[in-house]
């Protein structure tokens, strides 16, 4: 499952060499930014096919807006470069993101020709009216967007076939098998994906969609050793790309390592506007930070981000700041076990961030009432703690019928199960407790992988295993923990219990190691950190 915070990211403009085409070289933009390295010729002026060439570029990166403005120029320069017209019809679908704008895709072809068949006609070559026919796939009247996806990928196949040889449609085909399943991971097509995409990098280093999707395929803990090369080298190929820079992260992210999460997203936040929060950036700004033992920085995140959230005149930005703040909030409580700060506090105005707004938004919102909940139940609030069950209840009851939230309701249960479960441990049922905690881990099991940060704010694998550690029960706790580590590693709460069971069980030297990989997460960590005395004194 993808859950995706959708953010306006800004391009910094540096000035280089023009990106490797086909095209006269005299006619290069000599300020185009740098996005990577591709080959794509088509029929068209040499200035068209500069501009299809950087629209490529942006898209490859998803900066969907400006690869759409580059292909309309190119449609301007040379108005029979119908690849031109494909590629701004391609900036409506965001394969991974499972985004269609399926209006403004049609009305981008129909600059074109009026109808299907008047469009292909227009084809210079075979290889052209293929892509072209792939597109007209995907827009196609009549079906469900899975039915018009599968038909695209379907067709991509045959423009593959055609040439195996085009790196820009193997390239696309990929991408098309990583939105097959509308935004949730199916571990074969994202396997058949990365089978495209891994020979083809290793002989065009250079190449950012290559580079991209072959991090998407794998970003996952099972998987994500597989896309290192490509996460070092991403940010280095298109280091003018917020998104790249940002993309690198989610294999570190998968692999628990956290400074170079948090390096790429500094590096990607540099390229904002003085002062401008990336929603998405943010959130795992903050809790890569989390994870590093510097609350006090995170707590600046924090305060920034609900500080845009309150300020901005933008809807957009107004949305995804309200979102951002939610799950951020969440995680800061959940994870620091800090039930009377600022974060504490923290509620979603859902006047500008609600459960409709997109696919996987009741998740995020979820997430957040999940942290607001925790800190109401740590404070004796009771009341508000029941209030937050219920309205996790409805919002998954609410889209019970609707197809496309079959996983969002999965986590949204998750959670609700969880918070049902520490408010059971609450009230010193502790039994009770555990088997809500295992219930929620086998439904958790049972869902697509997501991406990043945990969506299910407080893992109930991990909740088991810290309630089994009271119970006095260290080989099951480690068990739990065990498990809890391969879903999220290094995750350092796992790895506290994890020292923690080892320790109970009599095991010294596993729980004094376990202890020293917790003490060099936290090698900058803030000082007065709670636990800081317990890993020292362990790591002995």
């Amino acid at each position: 499952m993808k859950l995706l915070v959708v953010i306006g990211v800004l391009i910094s403009t540096v000035s280089v060499n023009a990106q490797e085409s086909h095209a006269d070289p005299a006619a290069a933009d000599h300020a185009a930014p740098l996005l990577g390295t591709i080959d794509f010729p088509v029929t068209a002026s040499a200035a068209s096919q500069q501009k299809f060439i950087r629209g490529v570029l942006f898209m490859h990166n998803f900066h969907y807006p400006e690869a759409a403005a580059e292909f309309a120029a190119a449609e301007m320069l040379d108005p029979s470069n119908v690849m031109a017209y494909w590629g701004e019809a391609m900036t409506y679908t965001h394969p991974v993101w499972n985004q269609q704008d399926t209006t403004a895709a049609r009305a981008a072809l129909a600059k074109l020709g009026p109808s299907r068949d008047a469009r292909l006609a227009k084809a210079h070559t075979e290889r052209e009216r293929l892509w072209l026919e792939a597109a007209e796939a995907l827009y196609a009247d009549g079906g469900t967007k899975a039915q018009r996806d599968t038909a695209y990928s379907l067709a991509m196949s045959r423009v593959f076939q055609h040439d195996t040889t085009d790196i820009e449609a193997r390239a696309f085909y990929a991408l098309s098998l990583l939105g097959l399943n509308q935004g949730d991971r199916d571990p074969g097509t994202y396997r058949r994906a990365y089978e495209l995409l891994s020979p083809a990098f290793k002989a065009h280093p250079r190449h950012p969609g290559l580079a991209h999707y072959l991090i998407h395929s794998v970003d996952d803990p099972d998987h994500a050793g597989l896309g290192l090369a490509a996460a070092n080298a991403y940010g280095e190929i298109a280091p003018a790309a917020a998104h790249a820079l940002h993309m690198t992260s989610h294999i570190y992210l998968a692999l628990g390592q956290w400074d170079d999460v948090l390096k790429a997203n500094f590096r990607a936040h540099a390229t904002l506007p003085n002062g401008q929060l990336s929603g998405h950036g943010s959130h795992w700004i903050n809790y890569s930070l989390i994870q590093l033992g510097r609350y006090r920085e995170a707590d600046h995140w924090l305060d920034s981000m609900v500080r845009q959230a309150k300020t901005t005149t933008s809807p957009d930005r107004k949305q995804d700041s309200w979102n951002a703040a939610g799950i951020m909030a969440a995680a800061s409580v959940v994870d620091s076990h800090r039930y009377n700060t600022r974060a504490a506090f923290v509620r979603v105005d859902t006047t500008y961030f609600n459960a409709a707004s997109y696919t996987e938004a009741m998740v995020d919102l979820s997430g957040a009432e999940f942290g607001y909940g925790m800190a109401a139940l740590k404070r004796g609030d009771r009341g508000a703690v029941d209030s937050v069950i219920t309205y996790l209840e409805k919002l998954r009851s609410d889209a019970a019928s609707d197809a496309t939230k079959a996983t969002s309701r999965g986590f949204v249960e998750v959670m609700a199960m969880s918070l049902r479960g520490y408010k059971e441990w609450d009230n010193s049922k502790l039994e009770d407790a555990l088997k809500t905690f295992r219930e929620a881990a086998a439904l958790e099991a049972s869902l697509p992988m997501p991406f990043g940060p945990p969506v299910v704010i407080k893992p109930p694998r991990e909740s088991a295993g810290e309630l089994l550690l009271l119970m006095k029960q260290p080989a099951a706790a480690k068990a739990e923990f065990t498990r809890a580590l391969a879903r999220t590693p290094k995750r350092v709460a796992v790895l506290l219990g994890l020292a923690r069971s080892e320790k109970a069980l009599g095991n010294r030297e596993v729980s004094r190691k376990l202890y020293r990989e917790v003490l060099a997460i936290w090698h900058n960590a803030d000082a007065k950190l709670p636990e800081l005395v317990e890993v020292r004194n362990g790591s002995r």
